[in-house]
């Protein structure tokens, strides 16, 4: 299950990694704006209340449409 946050004014936070670390990276359009190792960082970019949680499923293992 891979998640994401995004906000408005087309900001996007993923998780990724740096130096071995891991890191909340702050995007905007596309474009990385910043990779910050703490909440307090990404709260001094974007407004932590702004942001809503993506979740993407993946079907399980033999799952077949209906339709």
């Amino acid at each position: 299950m891979d998640s994401r946050w995004v906000g408005p004014d087309g900001f996007e936070i993923v998780p990724g990694a740096r130096d071995g670390r891991q890191v909340l990276r702050v995007c905007r359009h596309g474009q990385v704006v910043a990779d910050c190792f703490s909440v307090a960082e990404v709260a001094a970019l974007v407004d932590l209340a702004d942001l809503c949680e993506v979740v993407t499923l993946r079907p399980r293992r033999g799952f077949e449409a209906v339709g």
